[in-house]
């Protein structure tokens, strides 16, 4: 009886375990907690793995490594889904096995147990086994309830994460545009100088705001979509933010223009960085400035040569580096975790890397870009 009563006991933990999981992970809009959720603890681990997996198999071959790095988060959602559905099946055979006396007809072993828990679970019903009391078809139902929940709650939640991915990364390719690839502050201001633009920085700003909030609600509801990677080479969410905030920064600091949008942007953007640093467990050194001042004179004399009015240097120098103290590390800490390269000042690759990108642009527009790329 002892044993019985602890084999349910058991099941029905195991059941608690994941649709506690699956409640906190799927239905939950909002940032969670971690305890007693074994999706977390499985995601952080394996991507502990996976990185090292991606560098030992493909050392020297960039292109594939970035490939192996974006299998992860996909394939993590569906290892999700497969390990609540092993605790729940674990669960409910753990209690039909110390119920197995009530079946009809008895079952003999724990696999037989974990079959007819799967038949109701997946509600296939072969009917080889039944209950007998109300008790074992009370577990029957809600082990059939149990799988139907979570295969209809999981399927709403692949379409949340597959669309709050695509609105990230539409945003993503529209800031690369602007401020190269890898993105940029300095490049955002300097293409914006040169394309005649500097008016529309305000409307960038705004737009960007939007960006920051929804990336920092939908990243913290459903932390896997941060593990999910730009399909286009030097360009992902770190690096926007951290170009987009970079470029608020210098507006607010450095470049003579309207910056009431860009101390909006700022603030929002803090606000992002530090909690995703702090969701993620990752440490930021307040004190770090990330570039040096010969890094911020260089970019100074390109936003001159660029046409834009600049402010007293070194008076911006110490508002800047104040600034910038406030994000540049948590940011890198969270480039540093998701295997994704660190912030860009200069944007030290081409902003047009791809030949056919080049054969779309007329001869104005490339000599343009190519100013831009000389120090």
């Amino acid at each position: 009886m002892l044993v019985h009563v602890a084999l349910i006991v058991l099941g029905m933990l195991l059941i608690a375990a994941a649709l506690n999981d699956v409640f906190q992970s799927v239905i939950v809009p909002r940032a969670v907690g971690r305890r007693l959720r074994p999706s977390y603890y499985q995601t952080r681990t394996l991507w502990t793995i996976w990185p090292r997996v991606a560098h030992g198999i493909y050392p020297n071959h960039e292109e594939r490594r970035e490939d192996f790095l974006a299998v992860f988060a996909p394939f993590n959602l569906i290892l999700n889904l497969v390990t609540w559905s092993v605790m729940l099946l674990l669960g409910y055979g753990a209690i039909f096995y110390a119920l197995r006396e009530q079946m009809h007809p008895a079952l003999q072993t724990f696999g037989e147990a974990v079959y007819f828990a799967g038949t109701s679970f997946f509600t296939i019903g072969f009917g080889d086994f039944a209950g007998s009391t109300g008790l074992t078809r009370l577990f029957s139902l809600a082990a059939g309830a149990s799988g139907f929940g979570i295969i209809s709650t999981t399927t709403a939640y692949l379409f949340a994460i597959f669309g709050a991915f695509q609105n990230r990364e539409q945003f993503v390719v529209m800031v690369g545009a602007r401020a190269g690839s890898p993105p940029s502050g300095v490049g955002l201001l300097t293409i914006a100088a040169h394309a005649g633009v500097v008016k529309d920085l305000p409307a960038l700003m705004r737009s960007a705001e939007m960006w920051c909030a929804s990336l920092m609600e939908t990243h913290l509801a459903y932390p896997i979509l941060a593990y999910f990677r730009s399909s286009h080479d030097y360009e992902s969410w770190v690096g926007t933010l951290g170009a987009l905030l970079d470029a608020a920064v210098l507006s607010m600091t450095t470049v003579q223009c309207d910056a009431g949008e860009s101390r909006i942007l700022y603030n929002i953007g803090r606000h992002a960085t530090h909690d995703l640093a702090a969701y993620f467990r990752l440490d930021g050194d307040e004190h770090e400035v990330g570039i040096t001042r010969a890094d911020f004179d260089e970019a100074c004399a390109r936003l001159e040569d660029a046409g834009l009015t600049m402010h007293d240097r070194d008076r911006a120098w110490r508002q800047f580096s104040a600034l910038r103290r406030a994000y540049a590390s948590h940011l890198n800490a969270l480039a540093g975790w998701f295997q994704i390269p660190s912030l860009q000042w200069l944007g030290k690759h081409s902003i047009v890397e791809s030949e056919h990108m080049r054969e779309q642009m007329s001869p104005e527009i490339l000599e343009r870009i190519d100013r831009l790329q000389k120090p």
